[in-house]
């Protein structure tokens, strides 16, 4: 089966993620509901248990809009990649896994927002169509959430195989690369409060004026810093 490169910069977003097997049909994402600095000893097993059976890359995801971004940054500059094996909890504020399965099924509508996800913030601002687009194409989801470490092994497991095997309901089997180019690029620019973006053209004409006085006052500010103080 057909096996590529993928892009030289891949992965080209950094994340809580560990790199395994380049030519690997399947990423692993845990669903994380913690802060980074508490992540519990189950979550780490299973991200571990994901590279360690032979993921490209398996790690956590915390939010439904910038995690998820570079979780299709970084899929779409690998072709290898075809599965994308979800598991761990849920998150009951983000709605994580909930949006990561509508994505798949349901994509975007015209604001960028993904359709019939419960997750309040589930709105991809900062990658192109073109990149959402593909990641739908590229992957097939494999549903593990709430298994434990051995759901997650055999489901790579069944990532990797030639002849078609049954895995919880699916046919699973390792089908070559996707057949176009890897995409590579980096999120455009960070939304930490997606509620702020403009609703339209005029709106976001507006931003950009506020925007650019607001650049023109700190360099003012910076200005009136450096002048030279009157002697008193």
């Amino acid at each position: 089966m057909l096996k590529v490169q993928p892009h030289p910069e891949y992965p080209p977003e950094e994340g809580r993620y560990l790199r395994g097997n380049d030519y690997s049909p399947a990423a692993v994402v845990i669903i994380l509901t913690y802060d980074a600095e508490a992540i519990p000893p189950e979550i780490e097993r299973l991200v571990r248990t994901g590279v360690e059976t032979g993921a490209a890359l398996s790690g956590t995801l915390q939010t439904a809009n910038i995690g998820i971004e570079k979780l299709i940054c970084n899929v779409v500059s690998n072709p290898n990649i075809r599965y994308l094996i979800l598991g761990g909890p849920e998150s009951e504020g983000h709605k994580t896994g909930d949006a990561i399965k509508a994505l798949l099924k349901n994509g975007v509508d015209e604001k960028k927002r993904i359709i019939d996800t419960t997750g309040l913030t589930a709105v991809l601002y900062n990658v192109p169509m073109e990149f959402i687009t593909r990641f739908r194409e590229q992957l097939t989801l494999v549903d593990c959430q709430f298994q434990d470490e051995s759901v997650i092994r055999k489901a790579v497991w069944s990532c990797f195989q030639e002849t078609p095997v049954e895995f919880r309901g699916q046919m699973l089997s390792d089908p070559g690369a996707f057949p176009e180019p890897p995409l590579s690029g980096k999120l455009t620019w960070t939304v930490t409060q997606p509620y702020w973006e403009p609703a339209d053209d005029g709106e976001r004409a507006a931003k950009k004026k506020a925007l650019e006085l607001i650049e023109r006052l700190r360099k003012r500010q910076e200005q009136a810093r450096d002048l030279p103080r009157p002697k008193e």
